[in-house]
């Protein structure tokens, strides 16, 4: 009886000490995570920028002007980059920079020069610019 007392101790304080290292190695609490999530948020494009952008581009690719785009979204902006073709740099770029939000606007287009095109609070109205005028057509 003596040898089976032994053996249910021994096992007894196997668990007990699986049960101590599993608290010493367990895994941080979900505060912590949660912290790490938001010191890595990106900047995006919502669905209506989206559909803005992209309906310009629709436009730009059927008139055969525009062949490839790249999306960025980084720490603190969000990059919509336009292509003649995808071995190129990018033609124009519109960048969402919600730091110049309340100062000059969050949004710019900005052709491969550097020089921005247009600035301003109204995606709509920033991306006008990109928009072809109408021609007038004489008889």
């Amino acid at each position: 009886m003596t040898d089976m007392n032994d053996n249910s101790s021994a096992s007894n304080r196997r668990h007990a000490n699986s049960a101590s290292s599993a608290q010493i190695h367990s895994f941080p609490s979900g505060k912590s995570t949660s912290s790490s999530k938001a010191n890595h948020k990106q900047v995006t494009f919502n669905r209506t920028e989206l559909d803005a952008i992209l309906r310009i581009y629709g436009f730009k690719v059927a008139s055969g002007e525009w062949r490839d785009y790249a999306i960025d979204h980084l720490k603190d902006r969000a990059v919509f980059s336009i292509f003649r073709r995808s071995s190129e740099m990018p033609m124009f770029y519109v960048e969402k920079d919600p730091a110049l939000s309340r100062k000059q606007g969050m949004y710019k287009v900005v052709a491969t020069s550097g020089h921005i095109m247009k600035r301003g609070h109204e995606l709509q109205q920033v991306l006008k610019v990109l928009e072809k005028p109408l021609k007038v057509v004489s008889k």
